[in-house]
């Protein structure tokens, strides 16, 4: 005999810690005594809704089994600390994939502004003498150098990587992969800080007169220039979660943007002295900040509360940056160190010395590294456990095709976000606008109640009914036509009579019914 197969196989059975971390609580239970719902297709419904709540968490917490990998650290033997550990020998130590990713270019046009892809497969760094490069850094592969012939601010990518803006002395331009350049943006003037929103597909910008401009790049349209009344604006970021624009000043508040209102959404006095450096953790949840008085303080920026840490450092910090694990980097001249939380709090876990004072900082999403550039250099430091392990391919793939970029590309501008959705929470478009609606139901009461102060008279229009011919349907309509011309004339002379005084006595005018009554008969003069 032939053994059989089972048609179906054993499901892998799912723990119960991850059952717990992915529940959304306790839903509605029908088979309870105590519910007072009796209606069974009410029941139904709702018993299919809680089978699909369940179902949901089941599937979610079981493909955590197809994320094999996770992202580890680096720990140090007994009586060390990792601190005190090199580059050079964390290059030594690991496998050639991973030591090719350290590397230092030697630039002479600083200081330099970097930036990563949303993949994290491309960098774009900019020279404050005018020198512009984007490449694949993993393979080295270089796709453009130029010299745009004057000084560069900033960079920023756009949705793909085949397009970049450059904040350049006067305005911002618009190149792509092989340093052609597209759009010379004139309304932009004068920027110092470039932000793209990848789901609004919004280029963001804060200029050296204070003012934030927000512009749609897939239909090429300003969606809104606001004056920030903060002066130049140096510390600006956005808020992966919710797209809201983050500015600190010189006051030490942080004040957050939206295009859709001339006035910040809110405001955090964070320090005592200005604002030297702000970051948000890629998934929003965290916000660190620092001024020169030395401290750095972190916030749960969904609570705009309290600091969660608040520590002193021993220099003043210029520049912040998190990774997708919630590892914070400091630099502080020329001394960059990368902090990592434990149950202590915050301790310090690599410090690296570059030869020239750092001007821009950024973790590389899907990597264990840590980009910075310098008055001289760009250089790739190794940070074990700063980058996310397992990546979406459907949300940002580093190894992406021609044809899958081009896909993505027209997948993203069909899932585009508009503008006015940009809020301080993020799940407000799933909600029912219950103030406008309330709004909505009251003027519709008060319009029922209202009195007009003069008289519109509509006459009452009475439905012919019955049937007959056509002799029948005319007669019926001058019947008709005759009481809505008596009944005009009742309230016309009404109006006439309670608007003249008891002083004008007999002689009031009826000119306004001229039109009503009949006219007089030449033969009989009545």
């Amino acid at each position: 005999m032939k053994p059989t197969r089972k048609k179906y196989r054993e499901r892998v059975g799912i723990d119960k810690e991850q059952l717990a971390k992915h529940n959304k609580g306790k839903g509605i239970d029908l088979r309870a005594t105590s519910t007072n719902i009796t209606n069974k297709v009410i029941r139904q419904k709702l018993q299919k809704r809680e089978n699909t709540f369940h179902n949901t968490i089941t599937d979610t917490a079981r493909t955590e089994l197809l994320l094999t990998e996770d992202y580890g650290c680096l720990e140090a033997d007994p009586g060390e600390i990792t601190v005190q550990y090199k580059q050079k020998q964390i290059a030594d130590n690991v496998d050639i994939t991973s030591a090719v990713k350290n590397f230092t270019l030697n630039l002479e046009f600083g200081p330099y502004q970097i930036k990563y892809t949303r993949n994290g497969r491309h960098l774009v760094l900019g020279g404050g003498r005018g020198h512009v490069a984007a490449l694949d850094w993993v393979t080295k592969s270089l796709a453009c150098e130029i010299n745009v012939m004057e000084s560069v601010l900033d960079v920023s990518w756009l949705h793909i990587e085949t397009m970049f803006a450059v904040a350049q002395k006067e305005w911002v331009f618009i190149y792509d992969n092989q340093g052609i350049e597209l759009h010379c943006l004139k309304r932009m003037h004068r920027i110092n800080k470039l932000e793209f929103l990848p789901y609004h597909f919004l280029l963001a910008s804060g200029s050296d007169d204070g003012y934030l401009s927000w512009l749609d790049i897939s239909i090429g349209k300003f969606v809104a220039s606001v004056n920030s009344k903060l002066g130049r604006i140096v510390v600006m970021t956005q808020n992966p979660d919710n797209a809201v624009l983050c500015v600190g000043d010189s006051r030490g508040v942080i004040s957050m943007w939206s295009p859709n209102s001339r006035d910040p959404l809110a405001k955090m006095l964070c320090h005592k002295h200005g604002i030297s450096a702000c970051a948000i953790h890629p998934y929003g949840t965290y916000m660190a900040t620092s001024c020169l008085d030395r401290f750095i303080k972190i916030w749960d920026i969904r609570q705009l509360a309290g600091p969660v840490h608040n520590y002193r450092v021993r220099s003043p910090i210029y520049h912040l940056s998190y990774s997708q694990t919630g590892q914070v980097a400091m630099a502080m001249g020329n001394v960059v160190e990368v902090h990592r939380f434990s149950g202590d709090g915050m301790k310090p876990y690599l410090r690296h010395r570059t030869k020239w004072p750092v001007t821009s900082m950024q973790f590389c999403p899907y990597e264990d590294v840590l980009g910075i550039g310098t008055l001289r250099e760009v250089s790739s430091l190794l940070v074990p456990g700063s980058g996310e392990p397992n990546f979406d391919a459907l949300e940002s793939n580093p190894f992406q095709t021609k044809t899958q970029r081009r896909e993505a590309e027209i997948k993203a501008l069909l899932d585009k976000i508009q503008p006015e959705l940009i809020c301080l929470e993020p799940f407000a478009i799933a909600e029912v606008d219950v103030p406008t609606l309330k709004d909505k139901i009251e003027a519709e009461k008060k319009f029922l109640y209202l009195k007009p102060k003069n008289i519109n008279f509509k006459p009452r229009r009475t439905k012919a009914k019955g049937k007959g011919g056509t002799a029948k349907v005319i007669k019926t309509k001058k019947i008709l036509k005759e009481l809505r011309r008596k009944e005009t004339i009742d309230v016309l002379r009404q109006a006439n009579m309670r608007s003249n005084t008891k002083e004008a006595g007999p002689q009031r005018d009826y000119g306004i019914l001229n039109r009503f009554l009949p006219k007089p008969n030449r033969r009989t003069n009545k």
